[in-house]
């Protein structure tokens, strides 16, 4: 198969570009943007504050509303400290498997929707089909609700979207959300031998972990009764609890590093303005009676919203169609797919690859999950042509 034989190549260049979340991505979206460019796609690129990390947006087919969005992430996670077999950003290809950071989160779909661009673009497309490739997934989805935010000032309407995350090529129709934050509490330093004197920044982190356990209960009674997640309720985690120099001394900085993973956004709020009141009525007042200038803040690390399965889902039912699968199914992990949903598109996550891949070393991408996805995109393109 050509296509395939394409598809290698362009994975092979994608996975030489280091788009390590913490460094640039522009190199490889000037690739992507100049492949897309000379397949006859219209590209916006779309750089970020700093200059060093963009988006792109691309469009083959007529200049309307609808259409469908092919999403993918160019950022990968580092490889500080894995022991790899081979060279991490050298694509090594070894029985029938395509070893690389990237390879399959997420390249390797976004190589295989490149790949089908030239062939797209020599069909009487009736409806658009728009590639939408973004930074810093990995690190907040933060390129994604840069990107979502443009299409909607832009006014574009896509009607449907493929999030090409890592799924075995199963058609993934909800995950939780992933909300991630930092709290920080800034107290009074002191002598340990004079408690009452100081404002103990650990202890009341302390008491915010408390509260963080109670609400992890209430969220199991808050599940809805339909749920299909697994655990079926909202999750919260406390990931660290950092603070404090010595035995002796009263801590004045504390940290807690918590997530929690809602099903439902009214989790989400209910959470979040517990925890408001709870420092407003309760910490602060008693940090603040002894030294006024004492402070609590949240810094919001990621609010990446979750993507809620829906009775109506156009992109489901088409991908179904595609794939001939005879289920769908819900993960634990995140992905930009509610972002996207936000937007109302019917939206699905399906690629190639697995996540049990990801993130580790000596990651890889099949060439049977590349025939797979590289088949449901040609399906896709007979679907959308007049």
């Amino acid at each position: 198969m050509t296509t395939l034989s394409e598809t290698t190549e362009i994975l092979r260049d994608l996975i030489a570009f280091p788009t390590v979340s913490t460094d640039s991505n522009l190199a490889c979206i000037g690739y992507l943007a100049d492949r897309l460019e000379r397949a006859g796609a219209r590209v916006e690129v779309y750089q970020d504050d700093t200059g060093a990390k963009a988006n792109l947006w691309a469009t083959l087919g007529p200049d309307t509303d609808g259409g469908i969005v092919l999403s993918g992430h160019s950022d990968v996670v580092p490889v500080t400290d894995q022991d790899w077999t081979s060279d991490p950003f050298v694509m090594d290809e070894r029985a029938g498997l395509l070893y690389g950071r990237g390879a399959c989160d997420m390249k390797g779909f976004i190589a295989a929707a490149v790949a089908m661009a030239p062939l797209y673009a020599a069909r009487d497309l009736a409806r658009p089909i728009h590639f939408a490739f973004t930074h810093d997934e990995e690190t907040g989805c933060l390129g994604g609700q840069a990107l979502v935010t443009e299409l909607q000032n832009r006014g574009y309407r896509p009607a449907m979207a493929i999030i090409g995350e890592p799924t075995e090529m199963r058609i993934i129709e909800g995950h939780k959300g992933c909300f991630e934050y930092s709290t920080h509490f800034h107290g009074l330093e002191g002598h340990g031998s004079g408690p009452d004197l100081g404002v103990n920044a650990v202890e009341y982190a302390v008491r915010y972990v408390s509260r963080l356990l109670e609400l992890k209960d209430k969220l199991r009674h808050r599940c809805p009764p339909d749920s299909q997640f697994e655990p079926p309720w909202t999750t919260i985690n406390t990931g660290a609890l950092i603070g404090g120099v010595a035995h002796n001394v009263i801590p004045g900085k504390a940290r807690v590093d918590w997530e929690m993973r809602p099903v439902q956004k009214s989790d989400a709020d209910f959470v979040k303005q517990d925890l408001h009141h709870f420092c407003t009525h309760h910490l602060l007042p008693a940090m603040q009676a002894v030294d006024p200038s004492a402070s609590i803040h949240t810094e919001v690390i990621g609010e990446v919203v979750g993507l809620e399965p829906m009775d109506q889902n156009a992109i489901r039912d088409l991908v179904v169609e595609l794939t001939g699968a005879n289920a769908t199914d819900l993960v634990p992990f995140g992905t930009e797919a509610g972002l996207f949903q936000q937007l109302g598109m019917d939206v699905i996550v399906c690629g190639p690859g697995s996540i049990a891949q990801a993130h580790k070393p000596d990651e890889f991408v099949s060439l049977d999950q590349m025939v797979q996805c590289l088949s449901m995109l040609e399906k896709l393109g007979d679907k959308v042509s007049a």
